[in-house]
């Protein structure tokens, strides 16, 4: 089996994790869980959204966390969902920015209410503006493997979407599997395919544990070459407009198995084990 020296995860949990939480997070405690999660040794965490705070209550404040973040000298990812979020974005000086759009039209269209042509007319702008200001930039693809709408989702169409965004400009392609229904199967030959289609293009995978595979799907993705992934603490998470997904893949999960196979993460284990019951404290699932 093949295993890589090394991996980076990407910690989402401040963000992907509690945005879909119903009650109220006090803003105190969003800052003892991304301070906790910076002392465990991440080199990027994902904070925050500048998305409106009327669709995601529990992004409202962005501005405040990347502040934040700069005080604790963190490098930090925050999603930029259209022009006024970018634009704030750049105000406090945001230094990584997601754009994102799904791989399915009918989730696209409840997710961000808009078709993929027009997403993709959009992102073009966005990217080019990050771009201008010097900004990292991860395009996320929801839905990389299949939809609760739609059922599967082709090859073509997630490489069309890669296509385009890799031509107007981002740093990195994050391929999620938003409703955690991927297998190992699907998960190895579509990264394959993917990097085979395009080899400079750096690739992280995005899993959810719906189904509980999503440590096998890690593997399927190290074999096919994929040394960067998204996990959430405590696998805190779900997406709004994916019914029935749970959570993200747990990160304490990730980084043990990693670890255990001899594949550095940089993450400190006992330090992140130690977060879990904090973590799981702001969740009301």
């Amino acid at each position: 089996m093949y295993v890589p020296k090394e991996v980076e995860i990407i910690e989402v949990g401040p963000r992907d994790g509690l945005q879909n939480e119903p009650k109220p997070i006090a803003m105190v405690d969003k800052k003892t869980l991304i301070k906790r999660l910076a002392e465990c040794g991440f080199a990027r965490i994902e904070t925050a959204s500048f998305v409106h705070p009327k669709w995601v209550p529990q992004m409202a404040n962005a501005e405040e966390i990347a502040h934040y973040c700069q005080e604790l000298g963190l490098t930090y990812l925050a999603l930029t969902p259209n022009l006024k979020a970018l634009e704030r974005a750049i105000s406090v000086g945001v230094p990584q920015v997601a754009v994102f759009i799904g791989a399915s039209e009918t989730f696209n269209r409840k997710n961000i209410n808009r078709s993929i042509a027009d997403s993709l007319v959009e992102c073009k702008q966005l990217i080019k503006l990050a771009k201008k200001k010097g900004i990292f930039i991860r395009g996320y693809v929801s839905m990389s493997f299949s939809c609760p709408y739609e059922g599967d989702v082709s090859f073509e169409q997630v490489r069309y979407i890669c296509e385009s965004l890799i031509h107007y400009g981002v740093d990195e392609m994050d391929m999620g599997d938003t409703n955690g229904q991927a297998n190992p199967k699907i998960v190895y030959e579509r990264f394959m395919r993917l990097r085979e289609f395009f080899p400079e293009m750096t690739f992280v995978a995005h899993f959810h544990d719906t189904e509980r595979m999503a440590l096998a799907n890690v593997i399927a993705a190290l074999q096919a070459g994929i040394t960067k992934f998204d996990s959430s603490i405590a696998g805190l998470g779900g997406c709004p407009y994916s019914p029935g997904a749970t959570g993200n893949i747990a990160t304490e999960d990730l980084v043990l198995m990693l670890e255990k196979m001899g594949c550095k993460t940089n993450v400190n284990v006992e330090l992140l084990k130690q977060i879990i019951p904090y973590a799981k404290g702001l969740s009301s699932h």
